[in-house]
């Protein structure tokens, strides 16, 4: 009996042995398989998420591309706009100054002309005031004749001692 006890246990033994061996065989060829599928499923991962960085990195680009060229293409309507409207006021700047020399110059016409009449009138206004002062002269001078005539008149029928009718001034 006493075989017994350390034959069984070393079967035992054994056998379970022989199961731990092929079970840790079959247990690193899991492991292997395993790891090998994480880093199958890793290098699809990353692959992928590469892929999506790129696409990203694409649209990103794509998307700065469609922006800076939508910026250009403002900027450039805008530079035409102000061109356009400096080119506008420039235009009317000279237009106007060229208005303004034109009107400048019709200013000094009609100032010249302005003054040549101002000379005529200030003339007809003192040919008018000399033939008013003739003709006052005139008519003082008339009247003093008139009065010499009456005086002589007077004189005469004095002298005479006849008396006459009053003469009559005549107009």
């Amino acid at each position: 009996m006493n075989k017994l006890y350390l034959i069984i246990p070393l079967v035992l033994t054994l056998t379970f042995t022989g199961f731990y061996l092929n079970h840790q065989k079959e247990a690193t060829a899991k492991a292997v398989w395993v790891q090998a599928e994480a880093a199958k499923a890793a290098a699809a991962i990353a692959a992928q998420k590469a892929e999506v960085e790129k696409q990203a990195r694409e649209d990103a680009d794509r998307r700065t591309a469609e922006r800076v060229a939508e910026e250009k293409k403002k900027e450039d309507e805008k530079r035409a706009k102000w061109e356009a409207q400096s080119k506008a006021i420039a235009d009317d700047t000279a237009n106007y100054i060229a208005q303004t020399e034109k009107n400048a110059a019709e200013v000094k016409a009609l100032e010249a002309k302005l003054k040549s009449l101002r000379e005529q009138k200030d003339q007809a206004i003192q040919a008018g005031l000399d033939f008013d002062s003739e003709v006052e002269k005139a008519r003082i001078a008339k009247r003093a004749c008139e009065l010499e005539i009456q005086r002589l008149v007077e004189m005469v029928a004095r002298k005479n001692g006849t008396t006459l009718a009053p003469v009559a001034a005549t107009p």
